[in-house]
């Protein structure tokens, strides 16, 4: 028979390992919904890519003469006007400038494209 203190002693490492193992559990809980998050976020990312490699193909045939980059950069400012428009719809925006004008549009896009390039290298 067991004194009192000692089934304390084992009664506090038994409490101290189900605490441990919780926490490995709540871990590999947290890892595995970010592997999946991340997944979902590759798989979101690889659709826009085939919807726009399939804009981008389908436009050049139904417009002779335009090229991807043409398509890619009217995809661009039409991006960039639907942001611009958000900002304005927004309740609660703040101000935010943004160079405006018949160069501007063309230099966001180049900015955009050499972002991208540039994060693609590394």
């Amino acid at each position: 028979m067991k004194s009192p203190a000692a089934r304390l002693r084992v009664a506090a490492n038994e409490k101290a390992e189900a605490e441990k193992i919780l926490q490995i559990k709540r871990a590999e809980g947290e890892a595995e919904a970010k592997y999946l998050s991340g997944l979902g976020i590759a798989r979101q990312r690889q659709a826009i890519v085939d919807g726009l490699r399939d804009s981008v193909l389908g436009f050049s045939v139904s417009v002779p003469g335009t090229t991807a980059k043409d398509v890619m950069d009217m995809v661009l400012v039409t991006q960039y006007f639907d942001t611009m428009k958000e900002i304005g719809a927004a309740s609660k925006s703040s101000a935010v400038f943004i160079p405006h004008g018949p160069g501007a549009v063309s230099d966001v896009a180049t900015q955009i494209r050499n972002g991208l390039l540039q994060a693609s290298q590394l």
